[in-house]
C-alpha cells in the first residue's frame, strides 16, 4: 500500500510488516548513523539530519512516526524541532536524548505535548530502538 508519503505499513497481523518511519535529528553524524543502523535491523525506514533547518525541511515534506531529537544541538533549537512537528506532523511521538541533566525532572512532558520519552544520549543503540519500536507501534 502506499500513502502520500511514500509506502505505508500494513495493518496488525500475520505476514504483515510494520516500517516504522524515523527522523533521527543528532549533530553527532557517528552516533546518528550508529543509531539508523539499529533502527533499521528493526525494519524501521530511518533519515537522519543534523540540524533543525534540515529537521523543519524534512518535517515538512513527509511524515514520521517517531523523532528521535538529540535535545542539544550544534545549529538550532530542539525544541523548535518538537515545537514544529507538533504543529506539522502531530501524529509523530518524540523521543529526546540528551547529554544533560536539563529537564531531567521530567519537565519536557509539560512543556512538549508530543515528547513520549526521555533518554539519556548514551542508551544503548539497541534499547534506544526498543522504545522507538514501541512508540512506533502504536501508529
Amino acid at each position: 500500500m502506499r500513502g502520500p508519503d511514500g509506502p505505508r505499513r500494513q495493518g496488525p497481523g500475520p505476514g504483515h510488516e510494520m516500517n516504522t518511519r524515523v527522523l533521527i535529528v543528532e549533530s553527532e553524524p557517528n552516533l546518528g548513523a550508529l543509531w539508523q543502523r539499529h533502527l533499521e535491523r528493526s525494519a524501521a525506514i530511518v533519515e537522519v539530519v543534523g540540524s533543525q533547518d534540515e529537521a523543519v525541511a524534512r518535517l515538512s515534506e513527509k511524515a514520521f512516526d517517531v523523532i528521535v531529537l538529540d535535545l542539544i544541538l550544534a545549529s538550532g533549537s530542539a525544541i523548535a524541532v518538537a515545537d514544529y512537528a507538533s504543529y506539522r506532523r502531530p501524529e509523530a511521538k518524540v523521543v529526546f536524548v540528551t547529554s544533560t541533566t536539563f529537564f531531567s525532572d521530567g519537565s519536557i512532558f509539560r512543556h512538549m505535548p508530543n515528547a513520549s520519552a526521555f533518554l539519556p544520549r548514551g542508551t544503548p543503540p539497541d534499547d534506544l530502538a526498543a522504545v522507538v519500536e514501541h512508540y512506533g507501534r502504536a501508529h
